[in-house]
C-alpha cells in the first residue's frame, strides 16, 4: 500500500469545511477521476471512477466520524482498496487547516505502475487543492451531515 499525505488551509471557518466535506455527492466537482459518489446511507457510499482510462465501482464505510474534526472510511466492495482519514484543525475563527491521509493499495498493472510513477500523490495534491478552491469561492457549504459515527458501530475491519 502507498500512503499518501496532503494538507491545505482553506479560508473558511472549520465547520463549514467539516461540513462540505459531508456532501460525498459533491466530490465530482473538485476531486480528478471521481464521476459519481452515491450516498447509500449515514455511513455507505458507492464511488464510480475512472483514472488513467480505467473505470472503478466500488463501495465506501464510513468507518469513523466526529463533527468539526475527522472522517475515516475504507473500502468493502470493489477493485479498488484503500483506506484514510480527513482532519479538520481550527486555525482562528476563519481558518481552518484540511489534512488528508490515505492508503492506496493498486490493483492492476496500470495502477501499479501510476503508483510507482506519483499519480495518486499528485492527484490526491491537485484534490485538495481544488478543494480549497471549491469551498472558498463558494462562501459556504452546500449542505452538513452533523452525526456521530463510532468505530464500533461498523463492521468487520478490512
Amino acid at each position: 500500500m502507498s500512503t499518501v499525505k496532503e494538507t491545505v488551509e482553506v479560508d473558511v471557518p472549520v465547520h463549514t469545511a467539516y461540513n462540505q466535506w459531508t456532501q460525498f455527492e459533491e466530490f465530482p466537482r473538485f476531486m480528478e477521476g471521481v464521476e459519481e459518489v452515491r450516498q447509500l446511507d449515514d455511513r455507505h457510499n458507492h464511488w464510480t471512477t475512472k483514472i488513467g482510462g480505467v473505470q472503478r465501482e466500488f463501495d465506501t464505510e464510513i468507518v469513523d466520524q466526529m463533527p468539526d474534526e475527522r472522517i475515516t472510511w475504507r473500502t468493502t466492495t470493489g477493485d479498488t482498496r484503500q483506506k484514510g482519514m480527513v482532519r479538520f484543525e481550527r486555525v482562528d475563527d476563519t481558518h481552518t487547516r484540511v489534512e488528508l491521509v490515505m492508503e492506496v493499495e493498486p490493483s492492476g498493472a496500470v495502477e501499479t505502475a501510476g503508483d510507482m510513477l506519483g499519480v495518486v500523490d499528485r492527484r490526491v495534491k491537485g484534490d485538495m487543492k481544488r478543494f480549497k478552491q471549491y469551498i472558498e469561492e463558494r462562501g459556504g457549504e452546500s449542505g452538513a451531515w452533523r452525526g456521530r459515527l463510532r468505530p464500533e458501530e461498523s463492521g468487520p475491519s478490512l
